[in-house]
């Protein structure tokens, strides 16, 4: 074709063009941004690896053979006696989850919108605000999966999942926590614009209050009652409960019902405060 006869595309062609390129992106956007926070992980893929796989196995054996090595009777849990290795393992678990909430749902926002912006070139494309939002979650969810997983994997492995029937739910639930705690804390690590040390806080009078004394190593009864309701709000005694009764095999539906919609209520109205929050800073 000779540059006398070749035609050139309408200004009305060019722009059907345009919409037709951004109908993908804009159909799967969560998912592009899932798969930058996924390849994002590549650059500390080593310690993933580590903490999935080498973490249950120090807390295994470190408190649940070497200290319940010492603690010759059974835990008493609701009634029904389970040996001490067998009470710490689902609540090991679900710490697992929301140790790598606690992670991504922080410095990597943080990231986004300060330090390397990203998320403001991904919003300058057909990717929508919330979609970005979506894909933080998406991502992190895919690295508390595996660690998960793996976590449960060990201690099936150690002999503390006494009805793997249904043992294996406990992963989900996991997962669940991990998000029901970490949505929240995106919504907060959006809304910060200058970094004073707010994670280390969290770190220091969130997570570790929440560990020590939501039930995660004896009973939430056997606390003093001025420390109860710290596990009566915990995402991590509401999840750890609920992955006991499904190690156990004895499921008490309207217990484990109650847990359950606190974990996605949790997890629901922490979405809508991030998604706002991430609207409305992207939008600056």
């Amino acid at each position: 074709m000779t540059d006398a006869t070749r035609t050139h595309p309408s200004l009305d062609e060019l722009r059907a063009e345009a919409l037709e390129w951004g109908r993908k992106p804009r159909a799967r956007g969560s998912w592009y941004v899932t798969e930058h926070m996924v390849r994002a992980m590549r650059a500390y893929g080593w310690t993933i690896v580590v903490g999935a796989f080498g973490q249950p196995i120090l807390y295994l054996l470190g408190l649940g053979l070497g200290l319940a090595a010492l603690i010759q009777t059974d835990i008493d849990d609701g009634g029904q006696p389970v040996p001490y290795l067998v009470f710490i393992a689902p609540a090991l678990l679900m710490t697992a989850a929301i140790s790598v909430a606690s992670e991504e749902f922080t410095y990597p926002v943080m990231a986004g919108f300060k330090w390397r912006r990203y998320f403001y070139g991904f919003n300058a494309s057909p990717l929508s605000s919330p979609q970005i939002a979506n894909g933080v979650i998406l991502g992190a969810s895919a690295r508390m999966f595996i660690a998960v997983a793996a976590y449960y994997l060990f201690i099936w492995v150690f002999g503390a999942v006494p009805n793997p029937a249904t043992g294996w739910i406990s992963i989900a639930v996991g997962v669940l926590a991990g998000v029901s705690f970490g949505i929240p804390l995106m919504a907060y690590a959006a809304s910060i614009e200058d970094d004073k040390g707010q994670f280390a806080l969290v770190q220091r009078f969130i997570f570790m209050p929440m560990f020590l004394f939501s039930g995660t190593f004896y009973p939430l009864e056997t606390l003093p009652g001025w420390l109860q309701w710290i596990g009566w709000i915990s995402p991590l005694w509401h999840a750890s409960e609920l992955g006991r009764m499904l190690t156990y095999g004895s499921v008490d539906a309207p217990a484990a019902g109650s847990h359950l919609a606190y974990l996605l209520v949790l997890a629901g109205v922490g979405y809508l405060l991030g998604r706002r929050i991430f609207e409305r800073r992207l939008a600056k």
